[in-house]
């Protein structure tokens, strides 16, 4: 085993708290688990806190299938004042008087669900954004604006769970919001344009993503606990991931290792109930049948063996066979296995 390899493969979910940022949390889980290979996937800015999926050893390959997933987020809107970076760290350069609809809470509570739908959005010009290969916000700190362009994204679901006036922890009128949205959306985006709507201006007070696709926050483990449970911690990839799934046989596995294709015809597809990825629970499948839904050329599955994840296969109908995307050495833990 190469230095800096603790053999260890497993995926879990931090609660990140305000002041770190994901890298430093990343950093944090190295040495919780001794093991050099670690990365995470949806980064958080540093002020903003919650879900946070850490992938450990050869997991981290995993990167590139969780980024894509919703997210729900609870933000305070703070009205009244823009700011460089559209959130709370950055400096105010606009400021606008408050409607005084703002603190309507009736008023308030029917807006927000009219921002529902899918729209065309701006990101922030402190964003990571590349454009011409450079990223905005590497610009934006040496004065050059970059024009970016709109992109479209979808927001789901936007509730109002208070309307917080201006006080000693903000001089700002806030709408504190659960606001739930596709990959891609930007809550400072969000929080900017909600302003301009209302006649205002407006940044990202406080943040905190509660959920991404089937992981909430709850469901996660601060950095002092993960340092207590290490591998107990483990989630189950195959719920994050979200994939039919399907389990191999001793001479399927041995196909898998040489990065053979597995026949359609010996691939039983598992799924979850419908209607099962809905529970707050925690990140595992409760109960699984067998799908009766055909493969769909390019769709990917999750192949298990021996209760781990051994490998993310794409089907190819062309020739009726599952070809291999990604293959775990060793493979992913499911749920502290």
């Amino acid at each position: 085993m190469k230095r800096g390899e603790s053999g260890l493969s497993l995926v879990v979910g931090v609660d990140k708290p305000t002041g770190m940022s994901s890298h430093d949390v990343v950093s944090r889980c190295r040495r919780i688990f001794g093991e050099k290979r670690v990365g995470h996937a949806g980064t958080l800015d540093p002020e903003a806190s919650g879900v946070l999926i850490v992938c450990v050893g050869p997991a981290t390959r995993l990167d590139k299938y969780l980024v894509g997933h919703d997210k729900t987020y609870c933000v305070d809107v703070a009205f009244g004042a823009a700011t460089e970076t559209d959130d709370k760290e950055g400096q105010v350069i606009e400021e606008a008087p408050v409607p005084a609809a703002v603190f309507d809470r009736d008023f308030a509570s029917l807006y927000v669900k009219t921002l529902t739908g899918v729209i065309m959005q701006v990101p922030p010009l402190y964003s990571a954004i590349k454009k011409n290969g450079r990223k905005a916000c590497d610009e934006a700190r040496k004065g050059n604006e970059i024009e970016l362009e709109p992109r479209q994204v979808e927001i789901y679901d936007v509730e109002l769970v208070d309307i917080l006036p201006p006080d000693e922890a903000s001089p700002y009128a806030r709408w504190r919001l659960n606001v739930s949205v596709s990959k891609g959306t930007y809550i400072r985006s969000f929080a900017r344009d909600l302003g301009k709507a209302l006649g205002t201006v407006a940044h990202v007070g406080e943040l905190r993503r509660i959920q991404s696709g089937c992981l909430w926050a709850k469901d996660c483990a601060s950095l002092e606990s993960l340092a207590e449970l290490t591998t107990q911690a483990a989630l189950d990839p195959l719920c994050l991931l979200g994939y039919r799934f399907t389990y191999i046989d001793d001479a399927n596995a041995k196909r898998l290792s040489n990065g053979n294709a597995l026949y359609a015809s010996q691939i039983c597809l598992m799924e979850e109930p419908c209607g099962a990825s809905d529970h707050h629970g925690t990140c595992c499948f409760p109960t699984y049948h067998e799908s009766t839904e055909p493969p769909v050329h390019g769709e990917l599955i999750s192949v298990v063996h021996e209760n781990k994840l051994a490998a993310i296969y794409r089907y190819d109908e062309p020739s009726n066979q599952w070809k291999a995307d990604c293959i775990f050495n060793p493979p992913i833990m499911r749920e502290g296995r």
